[in-house]
Formats: structure tokens, C-alpha cells, sequence
């Protein structure tokens, strides 16, 4: 018997049941009369928390975000990352991190996007694999999530996902499943959703059948937070740990029953094992320190954030070799993305950085001020620029604002976002009021609007003047995880140079399913024609136009998809004005996923940077004057029109739901798949991407003396190149089954690898094709199937590529176990 088998035989009842949920937001508690220690988990994916709130906090490392590293097609980039995360963790006094994020890119909308890899099943899970080698190589434990059907955030705490199990099999669990049998994660995290009418938390097939005993499972399956609605239906499925704590669902209801027999003994103690497993593997079993976090600013992680940057830019357009910059010649600097530094996407994944790169610093520190003139053309911004300068915060033990204040503190900014400790502890997080008190001087006279979204009822006054009411209608909307409401704007008309008393009041309601009080607040003055001129003046007196447009953590987030996918505000507008007084124009894209371009045709230069964390603007800019090559290459389809995309149909219950249920309709048909099925050309092709060298891939070899016997292929190239830089190239392998008897995908990726060459370098690469490389899942019959027949390999450098092609045949089939 081993010691966390002796260990959970030692324990009572109680304190078993209280490793089965958290003791807080962030931790299991100790028992120390076994001498076991604290398990602390942080969030993740593009950096470490630790355990402060989604605002403020100690500060931490932001690397790029999931879809900017599903860019680099580079799992050995994704190991160094998963490595250097695991220091992070480790500064935030962590032994778990909430990451990786492995659900697919179904739409072209959700707002959650950013955080996840690709469209694809393969290139996800690969990159999985990696990011989790290099983090649990460090002995920090990777959660991986959202186990499954999280492709959405409509009602995603209460929609069900209704795909079907082949879709379920060849798409959205393959992630997982490599997780699981490649990467032996830890952790799994199970998502919000029902899937096909149950909870996830307590769906069985997924957590007990599928998870347990066919991929033979020996991790733990943690809830979302708050994720969990049952007591016994979710411990007998298969979920280990409810999370965050103090328990909702287990504690005393779960004592109660086990005792009363709905929870075997047997049951809980597998459950149990469980967790004590994940503490041993990460050494928290035998970790009695203090929680302390620490911000860990390495020089190292900086160099490997930079770099990542650069590998993940996708350059989609470069006429006339445009890009990268050369010559001494004046650059305008322009949009709203120009001097801000957007390096993450909103929600559970935001964290305060050590600091933020614009692209503006990045080319001054590049190319020196004096090239440079600035305007900013327009804005992008979802909610009122967010008020900053101090605020005297008053919390009150009651939710009238009434008595006197229990407790008062100073926040830099107008925003808040309560959980937990609230006022010093003095207030019950869940039952309480605030009023801040502060100043604004606005720099230009007009009529400002002023806006505010809270989870919770909140208000805006200037000068004794009610302006925003977030209170008296207060509705619930798209914010906060779906708690709060959307921005209420009201206008005022304000003076340049004027001081205005601003008051903010907020009071907290009851929640639905997150237990949490927030709110933001911001006073804006809108750009106009004249913001727009100003920047076309800028571009007429410039050899070269750079315009930084795109999104930001605002309208990329968690808890709200997108309403459309052109480019917020005026600034298609701006692109196509600056385009028409200077033809080398060149776009640089930061957004969650693909964008309209109706300017395309127009510009010269297109370049998607993403949200590449902290050193942004240095990344960027490393590109664009060529210090780096752009390495990327899409994850994800651009469609022309968001109408191209999969889940656009006239039925609201396959996109965005109705009635409870959101229909995976399309089945297997998602990204590339989809628009090979109805001849719809992309934008932008998934797997596109231009760089700076050229490259010729020969010499197509396959050895396939093992493909009727045990269903295996070895598919060999030579790549070379031709080009006077280095620079890289992804071959990607391509699978059709011209044959089958069941519809399949015109073609899917099946094996990728990227290489990097100087110039004239040449290198034979050779990737392996195992058995499920050619096979479906038949339902019917509980199997994976290798059918007679031929089957196409193609390799090439994007999904619209002919490539170069051959054949393999089979003459029998081939059945393979789940």
C-alpha cells in the first residue's frame, strides 16, 4: 500500500470530504494532523494570477495569448512556454495551473476565441501536448479545459451543447484525449455547459466512461468555479473537486450522503485518491509554507515572450515587399491600437503585467522618435475609456449605503471586481454597498459620455448630477461573466481644465450562478471627422503608413461572443482613408480571430499580431522592420463575410441557441472542412501565412510497407530555402478518403511540422501517419474505423493548397478501440 493510500485510510469521514472542495477562492485546505499541506491552484493560461483578484493584484508575466501561440504551429515553442509557466506558478506560490484552454474555434464569434489554439483538432492537440510536457516537466500540474462542448459563451453556465458522438470523438475530445494518453495531464477541467442534456460536472459517459475507463484517467477532475449544481449525481460521475470554496455542494450535504448511502464509501475514497494523487505528483502534499507571491520580472521570460510574439504574427498580404521597413524615410503611426498596448483578451485569463509594450514604444526603441509622427484616426473601444486617478472607496455592512462606513480604501481606478474578501473582511461579499469618491478634469470641452456596467446595481453622478443608472432598470447582460449588465451611457456636458466631483454607487444583488460584485465606469469624448483628417494628413506626408487597428479585452473576452466580426467603430473607415492618400499602407491586425476586410484590395501590407503579451509592441515592431521574421501561420479560417462561417444558419438553435440548447449541426464540418463542403472561398485560408524568404517543398515520398497491416504511414519531403534570410516554413500533411461510405471532410490535417532554414539550407523532414490518421468513429458499433479503399495525402503549406499529392490503398479494415 502506498503513502496516499495508507494516508486516506487514516482519515475520518469529514476530512476526507474536505479535499473534495475548495477551503477558498485558490486553495484545498491543510490537514495537518496527517501532516498534509495546502493545495493552491492560479489561473492561467497566458500567465500566472496567483491569488488576487481579476484586476490589480501582484504582478505577473503576460505571455501571448492561445491563439497567437496556435499561430506559431511550433510545439517545441509551446514546451519552452509550458517550462516558463511553471516558474510563474511557482512565484504566485501555486502548485496548479488553469491551463491550457483546448476548446475548438466552432465559430468565428465566440468571445473566448483568443484563449484557445485553432479550429483544428490536431494542431490544438498537439500544442496541447507540449504546453503541457513543459509545465508538468517543472512539477506544476496543468488543468486542462473546458471538458467539453465550452464553444460558446451564450448561457454558457446553463446552455446545453447538443452534438452528436462522432462529432464528439473526431472533434472536440480529441484535445482531451491526447491530454490525457500523450501528455498524461493532471488536471481536467470540467466545463459550465450541459452536454447533450446533462451537466458536465455530473455527466457520466464523459467523466466515468470516456474519461476513466477508456482513456484510463488517474488525474483529477476539477468544476468551474461555481461550475458544480449537485451533490451526490457529481461525485458518483466522476468530478473529484468542487471548486472554489467554501463548498456550495459537498462539506455537510456530502457527509450526509455518504452516510445516507446516495455516496459510496468505495466512491468517495477513489475520489479522495484522486486529489491526494495530484498533491504528491506536485509536491503540494508535504508543503506547509505561507502563501507567498512574489512578481518575478525575468529577463528570460521577456526574451521568450518577444520571441513568441514574432513567431505567432501572421503576415497575410505584403505587395511589393512592402514589409519589412527599410530606409530612413518618415512612418505615420496610426489607430487606436498605435499607442495602446493590447496584449491579452479579457476574462479569467487577464492578469496585471509587469508592464505593457505599445507598438509605438516598440518602433521608437526601433527606429528612433524623429521618424515617427502619430494620430490616433479613431477608436475601437466597447465600453467608456475607464476612469483613473485615485477613488476613496466606503463599503457599508448593508446594501442601502446606509450607517456608516465599516471600511475605506483607495483604488487607482473606477473599477472593482469583488470575490471573496470585500472592505477589509468587514462586509459579507455577497451582502453589501460601496460609494467612491473622486475627480475628473477632462483635456477638451464637449459632450462626454459617461458609462458604467456591474454586476450588481450601480449609479454615476457628476457633480451631484445623475448621469449613468445602472440601478433603477438594472437588467442582466453580457458582462462580468454574464452576471453583470451591459454599459448604461448617459451625456454630460463638460469643460477642458474643469475639476467635476464624480460619485460612484453600487450596491450588490443576488447573483445567478457566479457568486461575485463588479463594476467599471468611464467618461469618454467620441472622435470625429476631424480625429479621422488628422490621421489622412499624417499618412499624405509619410513614405509609409502603419495603421494598428483591431479589438481588444473588451470585446475579446470571456462570458460574451461577438455580435459581428468587422472592426469596431469608424475604423474601416480610417483604413480605406489613409489608404486613399497613400498606397503603402501597411494594417497591422490585433484581434481574438478573424475580421472582415472590405479595404483589403486597397492596402498594401496586412499583418495579424494578435494579443502577444507583455512585450507587444516589441514584437511587433521586430517584425516590421524585419529584426524577426513573421512566423505565423493561421489557426483559424478568415472568412470573407462572417455569413461564410459554420455556425451562420436561419436556425438560432445551432448558432447562437434557443431555448437552453445550442445544435452542433454541422457535426464534423467546422473551420476549412466547412468551407471545402460548400465551395465557399475564405479570406485567408486556414494554415496561410507569408514570410520574408522563400521555400520549395519536394521529393514526396511515402513508405507505406505497414499500412495494411497495422495502419501506419511515413510521409517524407524535402524542404528548402530559396531565399536570401532565414526564415521558416510548416508543412502540413493533409489526409481524403475519396471512398468512404459515411461523409467525411473533403480533407483534415493529420500531421504538421515546422522547420526553420537559413537561406540555401535544405532539410529531408519525414512525419508519421498513425492508424487514426485515416479513420472515422462509427457510432453504431462503438469503434474507430480504417474502411477499404484509397486514400489521399497531401502535402501542403495551407488548407487551399494543391500541394503535392499521393496514394495509399488498403484492402481491408481495419478496427481500432476507443
Amino acid at each position: 500500500m502506498g503513502r496516499i493510500e495508507e494516508l486516506v485510510d487514516r482519515m475520518t469521514l469529514e476530512e476526507q470530504v474536505s479535499l473534495l472542495s475548495g477551503e477558498d477562492f485558490w486553495s484545498l485546505p491543510a490537514i495537518d494532523r496527517l501532516g498534509i499541506g495546502k493545495l493552491r491552484v492560479t489561473d492561467g493560461p497566458n500567465g500566472a494570477r496567483g491569488g488576487g483578484s481579476l484586476i490589480g493584484g501582484v504582478k505577473s508575466a503576460a505571455f501571448p495569448v492561445g491563439i497567437a501561440l496556435g499561430a506559431s504551429w511550433n510545439v517545441r515553442l509551446l514546451t519552452e512556454i509550458g517550462t516558463a509557466l511553471a516558474e510563474e506558478v511557482k512565484s504566485k506560490g501555486a502548485h496548479v495551473s488553469l491551463a491550457p484552454t483546448v476548446n475548438l474555434h466552432r465559430s468565428v464569434s465566440n468571445g473566448r476565441n483568443f484563449e484557445c489554439y485553432s479550429e483544428d483538432p490536431i494542431l490544438t492537440a498537439s500544442l496541447a501536448v507540449g504546453y503541457i510536457e513543459g509545465l508538468q516537466g517543472q512539477g506544476v500540474s496543468a488543468t486542462i479545459k473546458h471538458f467539453a462542448g465550452n464553444e460558446s459563451e451564450i448561457e454558457r453556465t446553463t446552455i446545453s451543447s447538443e452534438i452528436d458522438e462522432r462529432t464528439l470523438r473526431e472533434l472536440y475530445l480529441v484535445p482531451f484525449e491526447w491530454a490525457v494518453k500523450r501528455a498524461g495531464t493532471w488536471g481536467i477541467m470540467s466545463s459550465y455547459n450541459k452536454l447533450n442534456g446533462t451537466f458536465t460536472s455530473e455527466n457520466p459517459w464523459l467523466l466515468d466512461q470516456v474519461l476513466r475507463k477508456e482513456w484510463h484517467y488517474d488525474g483529477v477532475v476539477m468544476s468551474d468555479w461555481f461550475g458544480s449544481h449537485s451533490t451526490a449525481p457529481t461525485v458518483n460521475a466522476g468530478l473529484d473537486l468542487e471548486m472554489p470554496g467554501p463548498p456550495r455542494d459537498r462539506g455537510e450535504k456530502l457527509v450526509a450522503a455518504v452516510e445516507a448511502g446516495e455516496v459510496s464509501r468505495e466512491t468517495l475514497r477513489a475520489r479522495v485518491l484522486d486529489v491526494l494523487r495530484l498533491m504528491e505528483r506536485t509536491g503540494a502534499l508535504d508543503d506547509h509554507s505561507e502563501w507567498a507571491e512574489r512578481a518575478d520580472d525575468r529577463a528570460e521570460h521577456r526574451a521568450l515572450i518577444r520571441r513568441a510574439g514574432a513567431e505567432g504574427a501572421v503576415l497575410l498580404k505584403n505587395a511589393g515587399e512592402l514589409l519589412p521597413l527599410s530606409g530612413s524615410g518618415k512612418l505615420a503611426v496610426i489607430g487606436p491600437n498605435a499607442r495602446v498596448a493590447q496584449i491579452m483578451g479579457g476574462g479569467s485569463a487577464q492578469l496585471n503585467p509587469h508592464y505593457r509594450v505599445s507598438p509605438w514604444d516598440g518602433l521608437v526603441a526601433a527606429l528612433g522618435e524623429d521618424h515617427l509622427s502619430y494620430a490616433a484616426g479613431a477608436t475601437n473601444h466597447r465600453f467608456e475609456p475607464l476612469l483613473r486617478g485615485g477613488f476613496t472607496a466606503e463599503y457599508f455592512a448593508n446594501e442601502t449605503l446606509s450607517g456608516a462606513p465599516v471600511f475605506t480604501e483607495t483604488l487607482e481606478e473606477a473599477q472593482a471586481f469583488w470575490i471573496g474578501r470585500v472592505g477589509g473582511g468587514k462586509v459579507d461579499p455577497l451582502h453589501f454597498s460601496a460609494r467612491l469618491t473622486g475627480r475628473f478634469t477632462p483635456e477638451a470641452s464637449g459632450e462626454h459620455r459617461v458609462g458604467i456596467y456591474s454586476a450588481g446595481f450601480s449609479r454615476v453622478l457628476v457633480d451631484g448630477k445623475l448621469v449613468a443608472d445602472a440601478w433603477t432598470h438594472w437588467s442582466k447582460g453580457r458582462t462580468f461573466f454574464e452576471e453583470g449588465c451591459d454599459e448604461v451611457v448617459g451625456t454630460i456636458n463638460l469643460e477642458a481644465g474643469h475639476s467635476y466631483d464624480v460619485v460612484i454607487e453600487f450596491a450588490a444583488k443576488p447573483f445567478a450562478t457566479l457568486g461575485l460584485a463588479a463594476f467599471a465606469a468611464g467618461i469618454g469624448l467620441p472622435l470625429g471627422d476631424a480625429a479621422i483628417a488628422a490621421a489622412v494628413e499624417a499618412a499624405r506626408e509619410a513614405e509609409v503608413a502603419l495603421v494598428f487597428v483591431g479589438r481588444n479585452g473588451e470585446w475579446d473576452t470571456e462570458g460574451s461572443d461577438l455580435d459581428s466580426i468587422t472592426l469596431p467603430g469608424r475604423q474601416d473607415e480610417l483604413i480605406a482613408a489613409v489608404a486613399a492618400v497613400n498606397a503603402r499602407t501597411a494594417v497591422v491586425l490585433q484581434t481574438g480571430g478573424p475580421v472582415e476586410m472590405p479595404w483589403l484590395g486597397e492596402v498594401a501590407a496586412v499583418l495579424e499580431a494578435w494579443y502577444p503579451g507583455q512585450e507587444a509592441g516589441n514584437a511587433i515592431a521586430d517584425v516590421l522592420t524585419g529584426a524577426a521574421e513573421p512566423g505565423g501561420r493561421l489557426p483559424q479560417s478568415f472568412p470573407v463575410k462572417w455569413a461564410d462561417n459554420p455556425t451562420n444558419s436561419q436556425d438560432r438553435e445551432i448558432y447562437p441557441g434557443l431555448d437552453g440548447k445550442v445544435r452542433y449541426e454541422e457535426g464534423v464540418f467546422i473551420g476549412y472542412r466547412h468551407y471545402d463542403r460548400h465551395g465557399i472561398a475564405p479570406l485567408f485560408p486556414f494554415g496561410f501565412g507569408l514570410g520574408y524568404t522563400n521555400f520549395a517543398v519536394s521529393d514526396l515520398e511515402l513508405d507505406a510497407s505497414g499500412f495494411e497491416a497495422d495502419g501506419e504511414v511515413s510521409v517524407s519531403v524535402t524542404v528548402e530555402n530559396t531565399g536570401r534570410r532565414a526564415g521558416s516554413e510548416v508543412v502540413q500533411v493533409y489526409v481524403s478518403a475519396p471512398d468512404a461510405t459515411v461523409a467525411r471532410p473533403a480533407k483534415e490535417l493529420k500531421a504538421f511540422e515546422k522547420v526553420r532554414l537559413g537561406p540555401g539550407e535544405r532539410q529531408r523532414l519525414t512525419l508519421a501517419l498513425d492508424d487514426r490518421a485515416f479513420a472515422y468513429y462509427r457510432t453504431e458499433a462503438q469503434h474507430w474505423l480504417v474502411e477499404p479503399g484509397r486514400y489521399v495525402i497531401r502535402v501542403a503549406r495551407h488548407a487551399a493548397d494543391v500541394g503535392m499529392t499521393a496514394e495509399v490503398v488498403r484492402r481491408d479494415r481495419l478496427l481500432l478501440p476507443v
